[in-house]
């Protein structure tokens, strides 16, 4: 192994210097970047429900689900991916570095051209088998196709971008997404305002913003002047590093994905109620989306702190840095919270003023935002075991809690007891079990020396 004096002269590293400082300075571009992404998808929820009304704001809000579901099976990988590339440059090895960095490349476009063609051709039958609406359904395909057909461009710019945070680079990704999120925004007045194109306008919208952001992340990581610099000449598939990859990333990927598949379940039982419930509930998700802002954030930060750390065999640092995380997080998103709780009437009110719509955007808000500081336990744990390389723990327990019982309960009381409220309190309840377990774990991981 070769060590990388280029390393010992990078602001980037987190094996060094203030703890706080490292994680503080990595999460808050992060967060910054994904409050934009999540205000331009809450902008095209705006202008679609203002501009075109309710039915194609729920058509929007319905395929929320299936995009999750097919494209954050990838995400898992990518995750996967990103401890692989952080922890061989805490190790400081060249060729470690330049193996995973073009796996994950060749991964990302693998994934690229398989999910393009699964999401264009089955969007209408999962559309179906969620129990779409007819006068959402039509609104809902054309959207959901146009998404898929472009979804390289999220694909690979979560690829590029992976390896520029493995390697302690938050700044540039933000810059990517002020750009994307201005031109999504630019885009939507521009399709759906003036030139009338309706759902699709949002959706070519969306993933025009999406390859802009991609060409950028892929023009910095081919100009790059350390070891992550990508060479196209070399992307290919190692055995060894797709190994190891598949170790970390395909237990996230299930996880995400099996989660998904009990969303579009409940989804369905949404969509039982018309497309009043469809868009008040797709409204809230917006808000919790905004909540969930500080989650991703530390868990990445997590992810990569502690990856790069374990590499480097600093093992002190993991544990305060661990501990630190987890208060920013449970703290930053009971705040927001609190925040959804005392205006939700307002800010359901901004996507479309039907009463209908406000009362089932509130009634979810009303019940699940007191919760939240629960919501983030739970991932940012998740992200945590990932990185001190226990990632079957948090498959094992999402599987179970927020999917299984979510699952159970919708087969069982769901037949007999048909109200939105039970769509409401799942979420809640399922957030605190899993937060029991995930307690015991870290119980158990201390007593074994794991951290």
């Amino acid at each position: 192994m070769s060590k990388l004096s280029i390393f010992q002269k990078q602001d980037n590293l987190m094996t060094s210097g203030s703890i706080k400082k490292r994680i503080i300075l990595f999460a808050v571009p992060i967060f910054i970047g994904q409050l934009f992404q999540q205000l331009y998808s809450t902008v095209d929820s705006l202008i679609v429900g203002n501009l075109i009304g309710k039915t194609a704001l729920a058509a929007v809000s319905s395929t929320g689900s299936i995009t999750f579901l097919v494209i954050g099976f990838f995400f898992g990988f990518s995750m996967g991916a990103g401890i692989v590339v952080a922890r061989e440059i805490g190790a400081q090895s060249k060729e470690g570095i330049e193996r995973s960095v073009h796996t994950t490349v060749a991964m990302g476009l693998f994934f690229s051209a398989a999910i393009t063609i699964i999401g264009v051709t089955l969007s209408p039958v999962m559309l179906k088998l969620m129990g779409t609406p007819k006068e959402v359904m039509e609104e809902a395909t054309v959207y959901l196709r146009i998404i898929f057909a472009g979804s390289t461009g999220l694909i690979m710019y979560n690829t590029f971008v992976g390896i520029l945070q493995a390697s302690g680079d938050s700044k540039h990704p933000l810059i990517y997404l002020i750009c994307s999120s201005i031109t999504n925004v630019i885009l939507d007045v521009v399709f759906i305002s003036i030139f009338k194109m309706g759902v699709e306008g949002a959706a070519i919208a969306t993933i025009l913003s999406q390859f802009l952001s991609m060409a950028l992340a892929l023009s910095r990581l081919l100009r790059a002047e350390s070891y992550i610099k990508l060479r196209l000449t070399k992307i290919r598939f190692n055995v060894k590093t797709l190994k190891q990859i598949v170790r970390f990333g395909l237990p996230t990927a299930l996880q995400g994905s099996i989660i998904d598949i009990a969303n579009i379940l409940i989804q369905s039982y949404v969509n039982s109620f018309g497309a009043d419930a469809m868009a008040g509930i797709g409204a809230y998700s917006k808000i919790e989306g905004f909540a969930f802002l500080p989650v991703i954030s530390f868990s990445m930060a997590m992810s990569t702190f502690i990856s790069q750390n374990i590499g480097a065999n600093k093992h002190d640092r993991v544990k305060k840095g661990m501990r630190f995380g987890l208060l920013c997080t449970v703290t930053s998103i009971e705040i927001i919270g609190i925040i959804a709780f005392i205006a939700a009437p307002e800010l359901i009110k901004l996507f479309n003023g039907n009463p209908d719509v406000i009362y089932f955007g509130v009634l979810r808000a009303r019940i699940c935002a007191p919760f939240f500081f629960l919501l983030g336990f739970s991932n940012v744990t998740s992200a945590i075991m990932r990185g001190l390389g226990k990632p079957m723990a948090p498959l094992v327990v999402m599987i179970v809690f927020w999917c299984a019982v979510r699952v159970i309960v919708f087969m069982t009381v769901g037949r007999v007891y048909h109200n939105i409220l039970l769509t409401c309190w799942i979420y809640p309840i399922t957030w605190g079990l899993s937060t029991v377990v995930y307690g015991i774990l870290f119980k158990v991981y201390k007593k074994q020396g794991i951290y």
